[in-house]
């Protein structure tokens, strides 16, 4: 078997569970959505307006939990188990930090979307649906830290089977709670929040559970002691961390400051954006999962000291990404006229959307690129570059530009995604450039790797 083809294997291996992982926790918040649906149209608009807040800012804490990818996935490639154990450590009581401040921000959802000029109302009920579930931020990021705890050492099955569990829980808990089902009173846009919550704290129980009756972090552990917080290895996390989470934030954040330009183009434009929009966060999963098997095999044979290795799968990894999201978009440019059809029977909202898959077509093979890259960047504990990148590419280029295309130039809808597939272009560009002059066969001995030597 050819070298390539070797990496090809292992990253698959490794990509498909976590997508279906993926897909499987998205689809948490898309019951939530199609049920609040069914309740009233005022509990769907309070709901999407405070996800909008509770995700972007939520993303920026699971950013800086993973800081841990690198440490572990590079401790488990050079068979330092206790090192990887204590990075878990580490990320657990990182992730009990952030929670903190994004508690606080969960709870002040309301004032931000009176400050964006929602209405009142929606905005009181948004602030309701975001407080009760404040308790749940500390477990999701706890859950994160396991997960990536796990994929670092390419344990990823786990994690998978818990999501798919906790969905079928996620369905009960949503009837129960919104529309009063098998006793339980009737709470509405609250109860699909504590629903939210529950399932939340049942995916760390789940995993938690998993990880125990497996013994999973058995030649991955040490005993808890002071080291776990220790300010040198805490930093260590944060050092890496912290610009996963802000490359992250950026990107969400781009496209909602997105959004917020179609809806200037009247609700029209917002609803066909949508549509585009939401068929290219199901696609994105599957990249975002490649992205994952990257940070785990490139960061693994880093830790070994493979660098030649590690670049070839790096390479491997891009051209996943890239073939993945050409056959995505070419379905988009082939069923551009179908696809909008599941979502609505407008005549006006199909046509513009049939104007923007093949924009969007051409979106997802720069978007393929550029999460792969991202990944591999974080594999080799180099995160700094690509929230480097995200800023130029989306808010130095991409926004700045679609709104001219959108508002100046006549292309309305149209020059929003033109300036995000620029935007993305760029970043992708970046990243392979990047891989190319700095990439893993640049690397030599022990202290050019991603992780801190000392356990502080």
């Amino acid at each position: 078997m050819s070298p390539a083809r070797i990496e090809l294997r292992s990253l698959r291996q490794l990509a498909l569970p976590i997508v279906i992982t993926n897909l499987g926790t998205m689809m948490l918040g898309v019951v939530d959505v199609w049920m609040v649906a069914r309740y009233s149209s005022e509990a769907l608009a309070s709901a999407t307006l405070a996800n909008t807040w509770i995700h972007g800012t939520t993303l920026l804490a699971m950013g800086i939990v993973m800081g841990i990818d690198p440490i572990v996935s590079q401790a488990h490639g050079a068979r330092d188990g206790p090192r990887a154990g204590l990075a878990l450590q580490r990320g657990v009581v990182v992730a009990l930090l952030v929670s903190i401040p994004i508690a606080w921000l969960w709870s002040r959802c309301g004032s931000f979307l009176l400050v964006m000029d929602q209405q009142l109302d929606l905005a009181e009920a948004a602030q309701s649906y975001a407080m009760v579930q404040i308790p749940s931020a500390p477990m999701f990021l706890l859950f994160i830290a396991l997960r990536q705890y796990l994929q670092g050492r390419g344990i990823v099955r786990p994690a998978l089977w818990v999501a798919l569990g906790t969905n079928i829980f996620n369905v009960v808990f949503n009837v129960a709670l919104i529309f009063g089902k098998f006793g339980f009173p009737e709470l509405g846009l609250r109860g699909a929040g504590i629903a939210t919550a529950l399932s939340r704290g049942l995916l760390l129980v789940g995993l938690l559970a998993v990880i125990g009756a497996g013994r999973l972090h058995e030649g991955a552990w040490t005993s808890w002691s002071r080291r776990a917080l220790a300010p040198r290895g805490l930093m260590e996390v944060f050092r890496f961390g912290i610009p996963t989470g802000v490359q992250m934030a950026l990107e969400v954040w781009a496209f909602a400051a997105a959004a917020l330009m179609a809806g200037l183009l009247g609700t029209t434009a917002l609803a066909a954006h949508a549509i585009v929009l939401n068929m290219a966060g199901i696609s994105f999963m599957i990249p975002m999962g490649i992205s994952f098997a990257a940070v785990t095999h490139v960061g693994n044979l880093i830790g070994q000291g493979s660098f030649k290795r590690a670049q070839r799968a790096a390479w491997v990894a891009f051209a996943m990404g890239g073939a993945v999201m050409g056959a995505s978009g070419l379905i988009f440019l082939i069923f551009r006229h179908s696809i909008p059809a599941l979502f609505t029977d407008d005549p006006e909202i199909l046509v513009l959307c049939a104007a923007v898959f093949p924009i969007a077509a051409a979106f997802q093979v720069f978007d393929g690129v550029q999460v792969v890259g991202a990944g591999i960047l974080r594999g080799m504990g180099r995160t700094l570059p690509a929230a480097w990148f995200n800023l130029i590419g989306y808010w130095i280029l991409s926004l700045p530009i679609g709104w001219w295309l959108a508002f100046r130039c006549g292309y309305d809808l149209r020059g929003i995604w033109w300036g995000l597939a620029l935007g993305l272009a760029i970043v992708a560009v970046l990243m392979l450039v990047w891989v190319h002059k700095r990439g893993p066969a640049k690397m030599r001995g022990p202290s050019a790797l991603g992780i801190g030597l000392t356990e502080g």
